[in-house]
């Protein structure tokens, strides 16, 4: 007896996790689209997957409510990508099924980045004060973000046996790949007295204290993304960012600063761990500032 989409889907996530590495975050992420389009279809083989009703899905999306109003394109984008991967899967198993071809992206507009000026970067950075150990922690966590242009959930995941005699260190990424960063003086030295104040045995490098820095026990849980998120946007108030600030944000600051002061594209790409180098020209149309100073300077001088 054939087996059901359910079936299916289930051997699709672990293919997506064993056979093509993605991380459990990914995997996650792919399960929530396809049981979005498996509600919405209320279809059990793969062979009743039609254009049409991918169309109808596509229309369904679109109207759905999201975070500002209706859904954003990326995110319906993201939907159908998942789908599209799924159906290519079925496809090498020889499970009749909708051509993956058949389904279109929806064009999407260039991608906005939230940027904050570099004056705004400088408040943010100087924001914590103190030698308590949250202070320190939180000193540590913000420049070690502009130092690398780790993402939030690469810097919960470090430990303590950080090597700080060097200036560089592995981490691991999305989709399990391994990619050297490398540590400013500013970020090693406000690792080190943070590392310094330290009294614990967790092996985490970052890690949760209570109020005013106090612990419960020797062993101290490893620090969240969500906690993290909340201690940038602690330090953006303070620093009177009106703007929206994130540990991404600061990733983005990472990434523009870097090619403001002439860094290739490839090597940007490679130090933010993007699989695809267009991923990273998304940065490229903040660094063209210049080009108007050169057009204010050389264009049309043989006028009157």
């Amino acid at each position: 007896m054939a087996a059901d989409l359910k079936e299916y889907k289930s051997q699709f996530l672990e293919y997506l996790e064993i056979e093509k590495g993605r991380g459990v975050k990914t995997v996650e992420n792919y399960d929530r689209y396809l049981n979005r389009f498996l509600s919405f279809a209320k279809v059990k083989t793969p062979g009743q997957i039609s254009e049409q009703m991918v169309r109808e899905f596509r229309i369904h999306l679109n109207r759905s409510p999201g975070s500002v109003s209706t859904m954003k394109k990326n995110t319906q984008n993201y939907h159908l990508i998942a789908l599209r991967a799924f159906l290519k899967f079925l496809r090498k198993r020889d499970v009749e099924s909708l051509n993956p071809e058949r389904i279109e992206l929806a064009k999407t507009s260039g991608r906005d980045l939230d940027l904050i000026t570099s004056a705004e970067l400088e408040r943010l950075m100087s924001g914590p004060k103190g030698d308590d150990v949250s202070s320190l922690r939180d000193k540590a966590i913000l420049e070690l973000f502009f130092s690398t242009g780790l993402r939030v959930s690469e810097l919960c995941n470090l430990n303590q046996d950080l090597d700080l005699t060097r200036d560089e260190f592995s981490v691991r990424g999305k989709g399990e790949k391994v990619r050297v960063v490398f540590l400013s003086p500013s970020a090693k030295k406000a690792v080190a007295e943070y590392l310094k104040k330290r009294g614990d045995m967790s092996e985490a490098l970052f890690v949760s204290y209570g109020r005013g820095g106090k612990t419960k026990g020797k062993d101290l849980s490893r620090i969240t993304p969500r906690s993290i998120e909340r201690i940038v946007k602690q330090y953006a108030v303070k620093a009177g960012i009106t703007r929206k600030v994130t540990p991404h944000v600061i990733r983005h600051s990472f990434a523009t600063d870097l090619l403001q002061n002439g860094a290739d594209l490839r090597s940007v790409q490679a130090l933010l761990g993007h699989a695809n180098i267009a991923t990273t020209q998304v940065y490229t149309h903040v660094t063209d500032s210049h080009l108007r100073d050169v057009h204010k300077q050389f264009h049309g001088k043989r006028r009157s």
